[in-house]
């Protein structure tokens, strides 16, 4: 299965890493690596986690990580990575 990261989604996380880097570099870096390899994860299990609370439609699930929530979207042939934000700072 192909993993596709949408624009919002890539903005998003720069934003993301660029806030954690200016306090400590290294923990971007991780958060990164790891973020990535649960992103990885769902080629083998992409309905692990539950639907999303934004849409209403099972298709979209909400991946929590680290404080984040990351949307994606499974379709037949690959998984669209949407979005990543805190979940205070989403605006309805």
């Amino acid at each position: 299965m192909i993993i596709e990261k949408k624009p919002t989604y890539l903005k998003n996380l720069f934003s993301i890493l660029k806030y954690i880097a200016s306090d400590k570099p290294s923990a971007s870096s991780r958060f990164e690596k790891e973020l990535e390899q649960k992103l990885e994860d769902l080629r083998l299990f992409p309905l692990q986690y539950k639907a999303s609370f934004y849409f209403k439609n099972d298709a979209y699930r909400d991946m929590i990580f680290d404080g984040y929530t990351v949307i994606y979207k499974v379709q037949t042939d690959k998984i669209l990575i949407l979005d990543i934000f805190k979940w205070q700072n989403r605006s309805f």
